[in-house]
């Protein structure tokens, strides 16, 4: 097994109809292969952080998941609840319309918002949906979130039209810099997947085949 992988892995289970032993299992698989977290819906979020009791494995939630369309007091209040229930990651999906509309302000207010509500009780990151992006929007969205204060940018949900490449982990660490992290999510599925994207320059890995990937084993397993 890669231990240096699997402690970059945020262990994914974000299905509408993950069950609370489906939760419970992540939490186990995650204290075993010493993931860097888990990341759940919000509604699971004190169910993980009572099996993750003990551990050093973090939880993280999403915000305004997966469309982005919530507004941005309805993302502050989530962020808000879902610290105060015990996340100690927010994942929050920008406006996507709003970016392709050229609504700059409104893009970095929304992103403020949450990174305001957490008031860093929280890493924040930012997931900008690469797949509905030309590399100009992924661009100003980098810089947007930077502007903002988040501590991440986040190639997607993994419920897009695509996942992570290691094309657009380049396009966004080349924007952020080096002390903003570049989580990629969607697609990575194997060993090989994570070894491309890292050496793009990713520090964070959202992954459900967080398993296969640390032991470097082939997984069919789609989407996040």
């Amino acid at each position: 097994m890669d231990k240096n992988i699997a402690k970059m892995i945020d262990h994914t289970i974000l299905k509408a109809f993950a069950t609370e032993n489906d939760v419970k299992q992540l939490c186990k698989e995650a204290k075993e292969y010493n993931f860097f977290s888990v990341c759940i819906n919000p509604a699971n979020i004190e169910l993980a952080k009572k099996e993750l009791e003990g551990s050093n494995v973090k939880v993280c939630t999403v915000i305004g998941f997966p469309l982005g369309a919530n507004t941005s007091e309805v993302k502050a209040f989530e962020t808000d609840d879902a610290i105060k229930k015990g996340a100690d990651e927010v994942d929050m999906v920008i406006n996507i319309a709003a970016l392709k509309d050229k609504k700059y302000d409104y893009v970095l207010d929304d992103i403020k918002a949450v990174v305001d509500a957490s008031n860093k009780r929280a890493l924040v990151k930012v997931i900008i949906e690469t797949c509905y992006l030309n590399d100009e929007e992924k661009k100003i969205a980098c810089e947007l979130s930077v502007k903002a204060g988040a501590d991440y940018v986040k190639t997607s949900t993994g419920f897009g039209t695509g996942g992570s490449t290691p094309e657009d982990i380049k396009l966004m660490r080349d924007v952020v810099g080096p002390n903003i992290g570049v989580k990629a999510s969607g697609g990575v599925r194997n060993q090989k997947d994570a070894k491309a994207v890292i050496e793009a320059g990713c520090s964070r890995i959202g992954a459900s085949a967080s398993i296969a990937i640390a032991k470097g084993e082939d997984s069919e397993t789609q989407g996040y």
